[in-house]
């Protein structure tokens, strides 16, 4: 005989809902009693407060026929500072006064001597018919002119070219486009092993492109000594910096030479 199988359980639960109708009874009443309980409280223990109104605004008027007025004026009059801190003087003493002076000028005693005027002189010269001009400035005699003293333009390398002697600077003319003074240009030049210049860029400009050029030109002409150990191929470079110094030497821009542009 084969036994019978159990009935397996269900995953939900198809019984029918309980009622608690008993414990919603329950906390009907429980918050009743607490409702009655927190009025009690609040009402009857620990009443509202009540809002007092302000008091009516009362007008005071001192009459001198008031015996309270008088009072308090008599109050005022002996706590007033100012009559605490002046001097009063007692009821029979007299005040003193200043005795009534006649101001007397000085020169109603002393007539002083006038001096009498001196007679006009008329001036019966003939005006002059030469117009009134201005102050001539006498010229400075030539004699009197110190010479200005000549300052010729000049270059100067850093310290990396003073193994190369000095160099041979060749003459040179400076012509300038603008009338401002130039400033002092600096150029980056490269020196080979024969004394030639091989390189040269500008560094700092001297304001003026026309002289930045003629002192490019006036550099790639300098020349130094020769270097013992320079090889015949390559012979090796020795960078340095040249400044120029700018002397009075500089012929000024000609008129028909245009400016340039800056």
């Amino acid at each position: 005989m084969t036994p019978a199988i159990a009935p397996s359980p269900l995953i939900f639960s198809w019984a029918p809902p309980r009622r608690r109708v008993r414990a919603l009874i329950v906390f009907l009443i429980a918050s009743i009693i607490l409702h009655a309980a927190c009025f009690y409280i609040f009402q009857i223990v620990y009443p509202p407060t009540v809002a007092l109104l302000p008091a009516p605004a009362r007008v005071s008027l001192i009459s001198a026929d008031d015996s309270e007025s008088i009072a308090f004026l008599r109050w005022v009059e002996a706590e007033d500072p100012a009559l605490a801190t002046t001097t009063q003087r007692l009821p029979g003493s007299k005040t003193i006064d200043l005795p009534k002076l006649q101001h007397i000028p000085s020169y109603a005693a002393h007539e002083p001597k006038l001096k009498a005027l001196p007679p006009t002189a008329p001036d019966l010269n003939i005006p002059s018919s030469a117009a009134i001009g201005p102050v001539r400035i006498p010229t400075p005699s030539t004699a009197a002119v110190a010479p200005s003293v000549a300052h010729k333009t000049s270059v100067q390398f850093s310290e990396s070219a003073d193994a190369l002697r000095n160099p041979i600077v060749p003459g040179f003319t400076f012509q300038a486009s603008r009338l401002d003074a130039p400033a002092n240009a600096r150029f980056r030049v490269a020196i080979d092993g024969h004394g030639a210049m091989r390189f040269c860029f500008l560094i700092e400009s001297s304001g003026d492109p026309a002289l930045d050029e003629q002192g490019r030109s006036f550099l790639q002409l300098c020349r130094f000594a020769p270097q013992e150990n320079a090889a015949s191929d390559e012979p090796a470079l020795v960078w340095s910096v040249a400044t120029i110094l700018w002397g009075n030497d500089i012929a000024p821009p000609s008129s028909s030479t245009p400016a340039p542009s800056p």
